[in-house]
């Protein structure tokens, strides 16, 4: 078994064990980059103590790497973060920077489906760990004296078992509602895809095709819009076509006299994400053009 194992604190895992209700979380780091491969969206993440204590306290599920400000991560996930307060989210991670931004931009490792091992039910952790990683590793659990505990810890969650590439992983494949949020907002670097805008305030992730039809909580089934663009999208007086080019409904002019800002912007291509791995799936934007927009 095959897994992303975290390095943190003892305080960080008690703090979210101690809130079962909270289903997503933030494994922050304090100094991000562009891009970072952590383990497969879907796959197992655990989180590990630092030496000298070396224990397996808890698991959850990768939705993905996002690098957001700590006040938008804060907005997103709360108490998920693993603190009781924005203030010391941001003294927590100023610990390790030299900067002093008041909101400075952070890694996010997002993860969801939280397991914890009761206090003294902690797992060891590997004795081949270098104790000189201090973020994160992938580990291959095979054959391990903990392998069977971790499948146990790790099914308490409602964890699927499947095939990746070959190798035996556990998985669950789906990202958080919090967590889509913050992809989103990260892959389109904080504009709307439609006008451009960035104020941040007023920007959110839109599903393409919503969670109540059959939509998932995927980067490719998402868009970054301003409020009132969004709102419109849902109701179908926007579209986007399989060019990735906006369509503006006849009906918004007809209904309310109004949408110049919309009309004048009718064709052209939308902003896209910097990856193509996350721009809009075809599917997607097919199904509401078919089934959503106005004709």
């Amino acid at each position: 078994m095959k897994a992303g194992v975290g390095v943190t604190d003892a305080q960080w895992a008690a703090f979210l064990r101690d809130r079962p209700h909270l289903r997503e979380a933030n494994f922050w780091v304090p100094n991000p980059r562009p891009t970072w491969r952590v383990a497969d969206r879907g796959s197992a993440w655990l989180f590990k103590t630092r030496w000298p204590a070396n224990q397996i306290v808890g698991a959850g599920f990768v939705s993905g790497y996002a690098r957001l400000r700590v006040s938008e991560a804060w907005e997103f996930f709360g108490e998920g973060n693993g603190v009781a307060s924005e203030a010391a989210l941001l003294t927590a991670i100023q610990r390790y920077r030299k900067d002093r931004d008041p909101d400075p931009l952070i890694g996010c490792v997002l993860l969801r489906d939280l397991v914890f091992a009761r206090p003294g039910q902690e797992l060891p952790g590997p004795a081949d760990f270098a104790k000189n990683v201090v973020q994160w590793k992938s580990y291959d659990f095979s054959g391990s004296v903990v392998e069977e505990a971790l499948t146990t810890l790790l099914t308490q969650a409602g964890v699927v078992e499947g095939s990746m590439f070959g190798e035996s992983r556990l998985m669950v494949p789906r990202a958080g509602q919090q967590a889509f949020q913050s992809l989103v907002l990260d892959a389109y670097g904080r504009r709307c895809a439609v006008t451009g805008d960035k104020i941040r305030p007023v920007l959110q992730a839109a599903h393409i095709r919503a969670v109540a039809a059959g939509g998932q909580n995927r980067v490719d089934n998402g868009l970054l819009l301003r409020s009132d663009v969004h709102t419109l999208f849902d109701r179908g007086y926007l579209g986007v076509d399989q060019h990735y080019c906006l369509q503006v409904s006849p009906r918004l002019r007809a209904q309310f006299g109004n949408g110049e800002e919309f009309y004048s912007r009718a064709g052209e291509e939308i902003a896209m994400p910097r990856r193509r791995i996350d721009w809009p799936a075809r599917d997607a934007v097919s199904w509401h053009m078919d089934t959503v927009f106005k004709r």
